[in-house]
């Protein structure tokens, strides 16, 4: 029992000591002793305790060489800790701070790429996504020979994915609400906006189911008008899409306008 007990008294000398050098270090260290403190706990992993003596320093040292050294720690600091908000901000203020220095391009590039880690689900507020593209955009034109240029336009694609599925799934919402204005609207906007979409050929074809549910539900003298977007819309489908899954209900819904419109007096709901 002694042996044991005093196997934890040691092991727990081993955690208190460094903690108590630490707290010396951190209330009475001159700064010099503060940086080679914190620099050794940065390289020793030890993100969170190094970022205490990095926040006392960056005041400390502002005017001297070391300044420069400790804004870079500190967003790695931040970084390492999945702290993405505000590594972005520190590798920002590091880029627009020390525009000429070696670590400059490095630090607007992780800047925007904190952003592209910090971007939520399709399904949530998209503001950071907006922001990584705008940024990741920025360095591709600031630094256009860069060696990072290729995995920013790998990382934009991959954040655009990401819009279009909310867009995607909004309109495909709008649709089945029944709101055919809305949809088409919307889903116009996917095809201007990606026009590369995976899920382009069934967007043509629901373009054209909302103009003629839409025309469906239209007075009569807005009727001709949307039966005959219906039409140009199942042609722009089968021409960019001649083996569709679809086109036999586009073709459908064609032969369905073309006799609506050579009706005379056809009736319809009001919107």
């Amino acid at each position: 029992m002694k042996s044991k007990g005093f196997l934890i008294l040691a092991c727990s000398l081993l955690f208190i000591l460094p903690s108590c050098k630490f707290q010396k270090l951190l209330k009475n260290g001159s700064a010099d002793e503060k940086y080679e403190g914190a620099v050794k706990l940065y390289e020793e992993k030890d993100y969170s305790r190094a970022l205490q003596l990095f926040d006392q320093l960056g005041g400390l040292m502002r005017a001297t060489d070391k300044a420069r050294k400790i804004a870079y720690y500190t967003a790695y600091c931040y970084y390492n800790q999945k702290d993405y908000t505000l590594a972005s901000y520190y590798f920002k203020r590091y880029s627009t701070g020390y525009p000429n220095t070696d670590e400059a391009e490095e630090c607007m590039f992780m800047s925007a790429y904190c952003n592209f880690l910090n971007s939520p689900e399709y399904s949530l507020d998209q503001t950071v996504t907006y922001d990584a593209i705008k940024d990741l955009q920025l360095f591709t034109n600031t630094y256009p020979t860069s060696k990072r240029v290729s995995e920013c336009n790998d990382l934009i694609d991959q954040l655009r994915v990401k819009l279009e599925m909310k867009d995607y799934n909004i309109a495909r919402m709008f649709y089945h609400m029944e709101d055919f204005a809305a949809s088409i609207t919307m889903f116009n906007n996917i095809i201007k906006d990606f026009p590369d979409s995976p899920h382009k050929e069934e967007i043509l074809f629901l373009i054209a189911k909302s103009y003629y549910n839409y025309a469906q539900q239209s007075v009569k003298e807005k009727q001709k008008e949307r039966y005959t977007k219906t039409i140009a819309s199942c042609n722009d489908l089968v021409i960019q899409f001649p083996t569709s899954k679809y086109v036999d209900e586009a073709r459908q819904l064609k032969d369905k306008s073309q006799k609506a419109l050579e009706l005379t007096g056809a009736g319809g709901k009001k919107s």
